[in-house]
């Protein structure tokens, strides 16, 4: 069963469709060809994302005869916890998820006072390679179904039901790059925003890419209900390529352009993400070059000390540096904000996500498309 433009879910899954994987368009053109109606779609929707059904035996209000075509044709599949672990700030919790096939992945619940914000993974491993990030050491393995990243959500918001909480911020930018998988994850975004299910506010959902730039123009077009953020981390091409090797595909002067492309057809902000390390990008020399590089543009700035991992031996920027590179900014009208760093002491931080944990499975390196 396709579940959005004709991309097909992962080879290796059941031939029983996942309905996480199914936007609700989609799901009543499935039901549709059983003989059931939209009413069904919308019963069997709010089942599975207001009240969070387990299983089929759970439903309500549906017709025996449709429970015993669900149990036959469809699965619910939701990952399984294969490890947590629990960071000394008290509100981080990282999530080593296991999915049907044994592929693992990691998802990242932040408490913040009043808010709660999950970090989501759309690949397991990434072929982006940026020198400084875990995922990116580790190689690509697979792109994630809709259903493998919208189970990430039920995961938590689980969680968060014990205590409770609620789920107001999706931050795709876990293990993968999004827009790699665009399919997969702009279905699951699908899903995220549905008035009748999850009904999370497009404007507390953000979408982090290398830089992309098909994906970013693409979005442009479609008009998707997400915030947008980039990873620059270098503002010429030589200081950005020896930090992400996607740069070579796709350099600054192409990746800007797509930038005021999007910013002018949407009438939105992009946030511009930069992981400073000691001595490299932290200068005022690459400060001015930013502040060059964003002039004029509808653009926040998100600084970030880089967060150690095991594969790259530089360290992050100190205060000073910091505050400096930030003042820099500011003489060009840019604003900026240091990201607040959480979970590091349990690699749960920007750029650590690798599910170390778990045993070393296969790569299979794909181009950069």
């Amino acid at each position: 069963m396709c579940y959005r433009s004709g991309t097909m879910p992962p080879t290796s899954a059941p031939s029983r469709v996942n309905l996480y994987d199914l936007p609700r368009a989609a799901l009543g053109e499935l039901l549709s060809t059983w003989g059931y109606s939209a009413h069904y779609r919308d019963l069997l929707w709010t089942a599975l994302y207001r009240q969070q059904v387990a299983s089929f035996d759970e439903l309500q209000g549906v017709k025996p005869e449709l429970v015993s075509v669900l149990r036959e044709r469809a699965r619910l599949e939701r990952p399984a916890t294969h490890h947590e672990a629990f960071s000394t700030d008290g509100f981080t919790r990282k999530l080593l998820l296991r999915m049907q096939d044994g592929q693992t992945v990691e998802t990242v619940l932040m408490r913040f006072k009043g808010r709660a914000t999950v970090c989501l993974s759309t690949q397991a491993g990434c072929a982006m390679g940026c020198v400084f990030c875990a995922t990116g050491q580790m190689g690509f393995v697979r792109h994630l179904s809709p259903g493998e990243i919208i189970g990430q959500v039920l995961h938590v918001t689980r969680l968060l039901r014990e205590t409770n909480e609620s789920l107001r911020n999706v931050v795709l930018m876990g293990m993968g790059e999004p827009l790699h998988n665009y399919e997969g994850t702009l279905a699951a975004v699908d899903i995220l925003v549905d008035a009748l299910g999850l009904a999370l506010g497009p404007r507390f959902i953000t979408l982090s890419t290398v830089g992309v730039v098909p994906g970013i123009r693409r979005l442009a077009d479609e008009d998707r209900p997400v915030q947008l953020a980039v990873s620059l981390h270098g503002a010429t091409d030589a200081e950005r390529g020896a930090l992400v090797p996607a740069a070579r595909k796709w350099p600054l002067a192409e990746l800007m352009d797509a930038c005021r492309y999007y910013t002018d057809k949407r009438k939105r902000r992009i946030f511009y993400e930069w992981a400073l390390i000691a001595g490299q990008n932290d200068t005022p020399e690459q400060a001015h070059a930013l502040g060059q590089l964003l002039r004029g543009m509808d653009a926040h700035v998100n600084l970030i000390p880089l967060n150690p991992t095991v594969g790259y031996a530089e360290r992050p920027s100190g205060p000073d540096a910091v505050r400096g590179f930030q003042d820099i900014l500011a003489g060009y009208g840019l604003p900026s904000t240091v990201r607040q760093r959480r979970g590091i002491d349990i690699d749960a931080g920007c750029g650590q996500l690798k599910a170390a944990v778990e045993r070393v499975r296969p790569v299979r390196v794909a181009a950069v498309p």
